[in-house]
């Protein structure tokens, strides 16, 4: 191979780096779900950023921001989207991770006792322990209300969320030690 063809080789090789790393990037920045205020209603509402419209444009700069889900679709589909503002000021702010994992620093679970520290959205999710004393995970909580759940629910960690549902789930499989034996 010659140095010429070499060269453009690398040239290109590193060309496409940029483009996947930028595409790459807008599109890791904009998944996932999230809770804007509506302009319309001025209400909580759940959308959900097309990522993949968004790592595709941001090759020509500023990625093009697009809802490919909104709480109030149906009924609102078409709108002008005006809440993407709100998401390109501060994608992180509104992103229910970010807002949980804020909501969950410091706290301890309401079972157990045991400190939250570093939230692993991968693994053992923590659960919300609600007003009724029926833990739910927090996917289960439409992003529209997730304000209002939070104003009113516990942290519960994994393991209680866990033993509580399978309780809950499976009362026939559960056997409580605490009692002692039986006389």
């Amino acid at each position: 191979m010659s140095l010429q063809v070499a060269f453009i080789v690398a040239v290109a090789v590193l060309f496409l780096a940029v483009v996947l790393y930028r595409q790459g990037r807008a599109w890791w920045r904009f998944r996932g779900q999230r809770v804007v205020t509506c302009p319309e209603t001025r209400q909580p509402a759940g959308v959900v950023v097309d990522a993949r419209h968004a790592g595709a444009t941001a090759l020509l700069g500023a990625p093009q921001l697009r809802l490919s889900a909104c709480s109030r679709w149906p009924d609102r589909a078409g709108c002008g989207e005006p809440c993407l503002g709100q998401i390109a000021l501060s994608p992180e702010d509104c992103l229910v991770r970010h807002i949980l994992t804020d909501w969950y620093q410091g706290k301890a679970c309401a079972s157990c006792g045991r400190p939250f520290g570093n939230i692993e959205w991968t693994a053992a999710k923590p659960a919300l322990l609600l007003p009724s004393r029926v833990s739910a995970e927090w996917s289960q909580v439409p992003a529209d209300r997730l304000q209002e759940t939070l104003q009113t629910a516990q942290p519960i960690c994994f393991a209680c969320h866990t033993a509580s549902a399978m309780i809950r789930e499976h009362p026939d499989l559960v056997v409580d030690r605490s009692r002692g034996p039986i006389a």
